[in-house]
């Protein structure tokens, strides 16, 4: 055998266990329309069975309703694809049971029948700045989406788009992880006070 061949076989054998440890060997697709917009990552889809799904974008991590341009990004994704047909393409649901995957829908402005679904719309939340690329799951993408989705972020912070006007702008992961630290830390007040109560009554 040439090294040439060894290098392909290698080469081949690389690329199998990248697409096994990611689970797209096993991807499926789900086809329905959209019923409903939680957020800027999160649908609800029905499909052909009448049956609703909870889909979570992948690869993005929209800010939350209450953090700066919450709001804007779910209404952003709303007009790109509630009421509409999409493909979900995806490999597995997250600890809540929503299905993660990547969600592609027909461009606005076609006219045929049927549209084909060419536009992603995690890289539109990217790309309109109304998301962040959730880095850490880019193992879970391909490569070429993983660096799609990373350009797209850079771009936007780069023209300075949506949310990224805001030099401070807070991800949404890190004002989740504040947000619990100070539920944590209420109730630790409420805990004590309540103690320094009973403790005041017993004397």
């Amino acid at each position: 055998m040439s090294p040439f061949d060894r290098m392909a076989i290698i080469r081949v054998i690389l690329a199998a266990v990248w697409l096994i440890s990611t689970g797209l060997v096993s991807a499926e697709t789900l086809a329905g329309q959209v019923v409903g917009v939680t957020d800027g990552d999160t649908i609800t889809v029905l499909d052909a069975n009448h049956e609703q799904h909870k889909i979570r974008l992948s690869g993005i991590d929209a800010p939350e309703k209450a953090q700066p341009f919450g709001q804007r990004s779910k209404e952003f994704l709303s007009a790109l694809v509630f009421e509409k047909e999409v493909d979900v393409h995806w490999h597995k649901r997250d600890r809540y049971q929503r299905i993660v995957g990547k969600v592609m829908v027909a461009t606005p402005k076609c006219r045929e029948s049927p549209c084909p679904k060419t536009l992603d719309a995690g890289l539109v939340q990217l790309t309109a700045g109304l998301a962040w690329w959730y880095e850490k799951y880019a193992k879970e993408q391909s490569p070429e989406d993983a660096g799609r989705y990373e350009f797209a972020e850079h771009e936007a912070r780069a023209k300075r788009v949506g949310l990224w006007v805001d030099d401070h702008a807070v991800s949404p992961w890190e004002w989740r992880a504040r947000k619990h630290a100070g539920d944590r830390d209420a109730r630790a007040e409420l805990y004590s006070a309540t103690d320094r109560r009973y403790s005041t009554a017993g004397k």
